[in-house]
């Protein structure tokens, strides 16, 4: 009886151990999205990632049946947010939005908790969008040659801010400056609000900010515009000319771009499901709408046209670092 009785005990612990296992197996393959997703934005409120971050979340929840929420992680040049999103589970439903500054940080900082190449997988690019150069009004400066000017004639005494090290709008100040000779001096701030709000109040003479960000102050008249930093103009800013027109700098060029990724490792069949609705969504007349008048240009596309671009901008930003010194500012 007792050998019948410890078989028996043995059957039934076999058995309750296969029911958890198949459940786990259940729990492990249940099918993408199956809780909420959460966009991260490595930057303050108010800022174009932002902006893209919750027209992308409303849309998306609706396409995936499940809630998209926006969550705000800021600080260390968007590397907070950017570590947080690189050491979650690689299952597809927490994805990072973040830009060009990845592509500069790993050379500002060398101390890096996690490789933007390496620790990411690239899920699909959502806008360019260009800076642009302003003056508070009380600066006696009216177009970009006269800054120009200047920033060389009293290099450092002007300031600007911008989102951070190594953000679109601190490299294109740098690049003024290895392209003129131009000083100007930098000053991070946690997000593009925080550095406008100062810029308006005067505190920051200088600015290099975000289209979405500048375009109101610039036509309520709070910041003067001098010139954007894309290939060519904005349609926002149709009056406004392109740095490359108003000093003659024909291969000056610096615009931000902003993108979705993932945790590496994350399965490539939920990064493609993932690059097929926001590539899906990006058709729809009232997000282009809002990308539109944030200053952006839809870009969608393939996960690897965006990984090519991440890689690229890594090689050319890496090399205008060195040369700039920005590192050692």
């Amino acid at each position: 009886m007792r050998r019948i009785f410890l078989h028996r005990s043995f059957f039934l612990t076999l058995v309750a151990g296969l029911g958890l296992w198949h459940a786990a197996g259940q729990a492990q393959t249940a099918p993408f999205p199956n809780k909420p997703i959460r966009i991260i934005v490595p930057a303050t409120p108010g800022g174009s990632s932002d902006v893209f971050a919750r027209a992308i979340a409303v849309r998306l929840q609706e396409a995936l049946k499940q809630p998209v929420l926006v969550e705000y992680k800021a600080g260390a040049g968007t590397n907070i947010g950017g570590d947080f999103v690189a050491k979650s589970a690689p299952d597809g439903h927490t994805l990072l939005i973040n830009g060009i500054i990845m592509a500069s940080n790993p050379s500002l900082n060398t101390n890096m908790a996690f490789s933007p190449t390496k620790d990411l997988v690239a899920v699909v690019e959502v806008a360019e969008i260009p800076n642009v150069f302003t003056a508070h009004p009380s600066l006696q400066v009216n177009s970009m040659k006269e800054l120009a000017d200047l920033a060389k004639k009293e290099p450092n005494k002007l300031n600007y801010g911008t989102p951070g090290a190594g953000s679109s709008g601190h490299l294109s100040g740098e690049l003024l400056g290895l392209k003129t000779g131009a000083k100007l001096t930098h000053i991070p701030y946690q997000g593009n609000a925080q550095a406008t709000a100062d810029h308006i109040g005067g505190t920051l003479q200088v600015g290099i900010v975000n289209l979405p960000v500048a375009v109101p102050f610039v036509k309520s008249g709070k910041l003067k515009p001098l010139a954007v930093t894309s290939r060519k103009r904005s349609p926002l800013l149709p009056d406004v000319p392109t740095v490359a027109e108003a000093l003659g700098l024909p291969d000056y060029e610096l615009s931000g771009w902003f993108g979705i990724f993932a945790p590496a490792r994350t399965p490539v069949e939920i990064v493609a499901r993932l690059n097929d609705e926001i590539n899906r969504l990006m058709k729809d007349p009232s997000f282009v709408e809002i990308i539109k008048n944030a200053g952006g240009e839809i870009s969608g596309g393939s996960a690897a046209q965006l990984d090519a671009k991440l890689k690229k901008d890594t090689e050319r930003l890496t090399e205008l670092v060195k040369l700039s010194g920005m590192a050692n500012k």
